[in-house]
């Protein structure tokens, strides 16, 4: 298994350039009994537009790609299946938010959502929401995905300048610390509150991250790699 490789940089370069995906053609039928399967399985999930990405490209303070629209039906096959079409990744912004005392938050997505159990920063891929012109706006994904999760709006925490761009397998996140004052227990405590007022919140538990030892398997390698780092020195 190859290990996640973190790319630093300071500037995202995505551009939308429209173009046929041919696993999703050429799977079409299979993609479709596939999907009505798992929404048997939950109902909730939803065929929406998202944005898939191929030919990254990273110079010493840029990540660049190219960006185009599929269904989430496709991208979903893609995923169960293996990622058998490797000339695309799953390009996405995630916002890790760092409080004063050190502590990084993270939610545990609900049983209803296609990644169950799964731990780790407010992120999503990106859809039609987060073109501008002709381009992808990470930044914007990261803001709207950690107002959806949490409640925290922009003017809640302050956004580093640099990206760690985590690079693991068909994966690239691109992930942006968010520094919020206060301690880890009373942002998680704020958060819970937003997550009680909502009839189906995403996230089903929120967790602190202190040190390596607060790691665990429910973490993608691409969290845990970021995570590593930042507590490397």
């Amino acid at each position: 298994m190859t290990l996640p490789v973190v790319h630093r940089v300071t500037a995202l370069d995505l551009a939308l350039r429209p173009a046929p995906w041919p696993f999703a053609e050429q799977r079409r039928a299979d993609i479709d009994a596939h999907f009505a399967l798992k929404q048997g399985e939950k109902p909730q999930l939803f065929n929406g537009r998202v944005l898939l990405a191929r030919h990254p490209v990273f110079s010493p303070d840029r990540f660049s790609a190219d960006f185009f629209e599929t269904d989430f039906a496709s991208f979903l096959a893609w995923r169960d299946w293996g990622f058998p079409d490797t000339s695309v990744f799953n390009g996405f912004g995630m916002g890790a938010l760092r409080c004063s005392d050190g502590a990084f938050v993270m939610g545990e997505m609900g049983r209803h959502t296609a990644n169950a159990g799964r731990i780790y920063f407010p992120s999503g891929t990106p859809d039609l929401d987060d073109i501008r012109g002709d381009a992808v706006d990470i930044a914007g994904s990261v803001a709207r995905e950690v107002e959806e999760e949490t409640g925290l709006a922009p003017a809640d925490y302050r956004a580093g300048a640099e990206w760690d761009c985590v690079v693991s397998g068909v994966a690239v996140a691109m992930i942006r610390v968010l520094d919020v004052d206060g301690s880890g227990d009373a942002l998680r405590a704020r958060i819970e509150a937003n997550l009680a007022r909502q009839h189906q919140p995403e996230l089903a538990a929120i967790h602190l991250v202190r040190g390596r030892g607060d790691l665990t398997a429910a973490m993608p390698r691409f969290v845990t790699a970021f995570i590593e780092r930042q507590f490397s020195a």
